[in-house]
């Protein structure tokens, strides 16, 4: 499809100052974490409690043919209830035909009278789109220039201009803009992952579950006091935002710890398309796509990956049924990544239609693994 060129070497010295690693066992999930409603692995919201707990939670079930395709839990606790509070929020949650209103889309979610349940059930089901991956990976380099250190401190505005956005003529942002950041930041403090890993157990073999957050918010600054801003209700009621924030990575393990992480180009391309929806940014998708299949499988000479159609399309979620607008679009984000200097190239092999691989050549020089598994 694309002419192959030569990838030039670089040293391990130059490396550290133009990339920035991202932790592999996040990037094993994160494809899977942030499956959107079309997802067919995907299942509806429910409210569930273990007794001492509430949680509104989403399942994405595992595919038996391909290992990458993990079964994940992405659940937001829902904290202070009473045992009648939850009974009542059981009984209205019940009345919902959420299936119906999801039908037409997020936008459905307007129908949903309380205001907190409606956001609660957007966060769930737009945890982890592309907007928020790009937000991850703007902490996760803001971390490697602050000496690979968990925490990250940064500016509002910093953050809202790295990802393409324009300021007002008084020097801010619109307040649209900002309470989207407020709301995709509490989404990836609030939202819970529990995911299993295989765990052997002398001759037989157990399973070690994991419940992580992305990330936590740990502070939060306003810069004209007295101002009532409070986290939670800017995400659930108003539209808010603080000025800035210090998280916690909680995936973050520091590669000289770990060795297991993928390497990403310092200058990678953060900008959102303005006035378009995050779900339609196919390229961070596939870019996310490969770094984790960069941790599930073994390149063949460190830079060949081989991936099937099928799950390609599912992980970009091209799952309408015009295959002929699937394949452009899937086509021209290969071009982009391609343009962007990802991959040098990509190629249908030969083979039955219906089973078909596309074999990427990665351009090492912007997107890299480490060797452990």
């Amino acid at each position: 499809m694309f002419p192959t060129v030569a990838v030039l070497s670089t040293t391990k010295d130059a490396a550290k100052d133009t990339t920035f690693p991202v932790d592999g066992q996040l990037l094993r999930v994160l494809p899977r974490a942030g499956a959107s409603l079309r997802n067919p692995d995907v299942n509806l919201p429910t409210l569930r409690t273990d007794g001492e707990n509430y949680y509104l939670e989403m399942r994405v079930d595992a595919d038996p043919d391909e290992a990458s395709e993990v079964a994940v839990t992405r659940r937001i606790p829902i904290e202070d209830l009473s045992g009648e509070e939850w009974e009542e929020l059981k009984e209205q949650y019940d009345s919902l035909d959420l299936e119906a209103y999801l039908g037409e889309g997020i936008k459905g979610l307007e129908k949903i009278q309380d205001r907190r349940m409606q956001r609660l059930i957007a966060a769930l089901l737009t945890f982890l789109n592309p907007r928020q991956v790009s937000i991850v990976l703007y902490l996760y380099r803001a971390a490697a220039q602050e000496g690979n250190r968990p925490g990250v401190s940064f500016r509002s505005n910093d953050l809202l201009e790295a990802m393409g956005y324009k300021r007002t003529k008084d020097g801010g942002f619109p307040a649209k803009l900002r309470s989207q950041l407020h709301c995709d930041l509490m989404a990836l403090h609030r939202t819970e992952l529990v995911f299993a890993q295989s765990l052997p157990k002398g001759d037989s073999l157990g399973a070690k579950v994991t419940i992580k957050n992305v990330l936590r918010i740990k502070e939060f600054e306003v810069d004209n006091v007295p101002r009532d801003f409070d986290l939670d209700k800017a995400a659930d009621y108003t539209y808010e935002l603080a000025d800035a924030y210090t998280v916690s990575l909680e995936f973050f393990e520091g590669p000289a710890r770990t060795g297991d992480y993928v390497l990403f180009a310092n200058n990678l391309d953060m900008t959102q398309r303005l006035g378009g929806s995050a779900k339609h940014n196919y390229k961070t998708k596939l870019l996310l796509y490969l770094a984790s299949r960069l941790k599930w499988d073994s390149p063949e000479d460190g830079q060949f990956l081989t991936i099937s159609k099928r799950y390609l399309f599912k992980n970009l979620d091209l799952l309408g049924s015009n295959s002929s607008r699937n394949n452009q679009l899937f086509w021209r984000t290969v071009e982009e990544l391609r343009s962007g200097g990802y991959l040098m190239g990509a190629q249908e092999l030969p083979g039955k239609r219906k089973n078909a691989l596309i074999q990427f050549q990665i351009n090492a020089e912007k997107i890299s693994a480490s060797s452990k598994k």
